[in-house]
């Protein structure tokens, strides 16, 4: 256990490799070192993440973040050599049970660098759950980030420990969720079943849920006003220590506000194109960084946005192995879409997520409903399409239509745990939830309003004197009483 220096509290910050969980724990260092003078800030990582991360912490040059590193055993676990990001993962190879594996093989060396480091405290992702039984060896305070909301978080372990669905004879048939403020209704077919997520992913799950119980407590990346009924059930009912401090994506001040160029040709002429459009007419599609879709399903995609006639930005996803070399693309697609008042604005990788979301130009979101990306756009005030895949994707998109009523359903009604085996939403659902989000009635203008609330609440939790900015300062504090009472 590291005794505090100069009266400084050191965190160590571990997430798991996949931008999903790297970015958001950045930002939630910047936070906790912007936030005090006090607290130093590291972030640990494997050499071929850390571009992406230094990239980001160069953008905010006055973050006092420094980079640890851990080495990844790629080819040890059966992967391609310098395969060291979920992203790398082709969709097509199973290979995710071997970066599990690989992961679970860094027990010693984070041993090594904790010994050699000596921080005061860590919070780890909670997709790492082995980082628990050295923290505790070494007597070193274990907070947990588990990258979703309090709403998700209470649906899972409402489920797990109830099972409402089991009782139902049929796959199609629906539930409601018991011991929970609002009507959520979720069908069997939606369920996080763990029981047939396979072996490996089955006892990694089941670590978590351990990892969660015996560390100090667990920092999650929300507001209070977000999902008040939800904060208070985590922890009084779970009986969880919990703080909420964010939306952590707010600490980019200068990207969200516009004022941080790319430094992406394509990036730059896709915000050109954004500042041509009126204000709220463009919808952003995208489905974040690990979906993959077949070329039969992108072919509805882009046939239910052109019969939309709505303006929007498309970041295609992955397609999968099978339809690599086939032409999913509707003949002539491309060409109508630049000629017809530039209608539509393809972006093949990644894509300026918040600088996008944040222009004004944007006036709905098409979602996986994966946590960050449905936390920005609540942030941006927008709208959204849900279009859940899997892991708690389902949960959160109930959280916006039941809860938050800022959403409409394209209509996914099934967890799939293979992309290959997704069932197909065709362009006429697809152009339906698009005129319902985008269009001009009163319920799309009430959806608009609340998501625009929801928008000034979740700016106003991050600054001074705000319930995430009061909530990090209770938790900074803490953690330094709790440092010097060990020492």
């Amino acid at each position: 256990m590291a005794t505090l220096t100069q009266n400084q509290l050191h965190i160590l910050f571990f997430p798991l490799m996949a931008p999903g969980h790297m970015l958001p724990m950045l930002n939630m260092a910047k936070l906790f070192a912007c936030h005090d003078h006090r607290v130093r800030a590291t972030i640990l990582t494997t050499p071929a993440n850390v571009t992406t991360l230094v990239k980001t912490i160069t953008i905010n040059s006055n973050s006092k973040i420094e980079l640890a590193l851990i080495p990844f055993p790629s080819t040890a676990a059966g992967l391609p050599l310098g395969c060291e990001n979920l992203t790398t993962i082709s969709s097509h190879d199973d290979l995710t049970p071997n970066f599990i594996q690989a992961v679970s093989m860094l027990t010693q060396p984070f041993e090594q660098i904790l010994r050699e480091l000596k921080p005061n405290v860590t919070i780890t992702d909670a997709f790492i759950p082995w980082t628990i039984d050295i923290t505790t060896k070494l007597g070193i305070p274990q907070i947990i980030s588990h990258g979703t909301g309090f709403f998700p978080l209470c649906l899972s372990d409402i489920i797990a420990n109830y099972k409402p669905h089991e009782t139902l004879p049929a796959e199609t048939m629906s539930f409601l969720v018991p011991g929970i403020p609002h009507r959520v209704e979720l069908l069997k077919t939606q369920v996080l079943d763990i029981m047939k997520a396979g072996k490996p992913m089955l006892d990694l799950l089941l670590k978590i849920k351990d990892t969660e119980s015996r560390s100090y407590g667990v920092v999650v990346n929300s507001f209070y006003e977000l999902e008040p009924d939800y904060v208070q059930h985590y922890r009084t009912v779970i009986g969880r220590r919990a703080w909420h401090v964010g939306p952590v994506s707010l600490c980019n001040e200068d990207v969200i506000n516009g004022a941080s160029a790319t430094d992406d040709k394509d990036h730059d002429e896709c915000l050109r194109w954004l500042d041509e459009k009126q204000p709220g007419s463009v919808l952003y599609v995208c489905f974040g960084s690990l979906c993959a879709f077949s070329g039969d399903q992108l072919r509805e995609i882009a046939l239910g946005l052109e019969a939309s006639n709505h303006a929007f930005i498309w970041v295609v996803p992955k397609v999968l192995k099978r339809d690599e070399d086939m032409d999913w693309m509707p003949e002539g697609f491309e060409g109508r879409i630049n000629i017809e008042g530039k209608k539509g604005f393809i972006i093949r990788g990644w894509a300026p997520q918040l600088l996008i979301l944040n222009h004004k130009a944007v006036g709905g979101f098409m979602t996986h409903c994966g946590w960050n990306s449905t936390l920005e756009g609540v942030c941006a005030g927008l709208p959204m399409i849900t279009w859940p895949l899997f892991a708690e994707q389902f949960y959160n998109e109930r959280l916006v239509l039941d809860v938050l009523k800022i959403g409409v359903a394209v209509g996914m009604k099934e967890y799939v745990m293979k992309h290959e085996d997704r069932p197909l939403i065709y362009g006429i659902d697809i152009e339906r939830a698009v005129n319902c989000v985008m269009g001009g009635d009163e319920e799309a203008e009430a959806m608009r309003k609340r998501a625009r609330e929801l928008g000034v609440m979740a700016k106003s939790a991050v600054m001074e004197d705000g319930s995430s900015y009061t909530e990090l300062t209770r938790l900074i504090n803490e953690l330094l009483l709790l440092v010097e009472n060990i020492d």
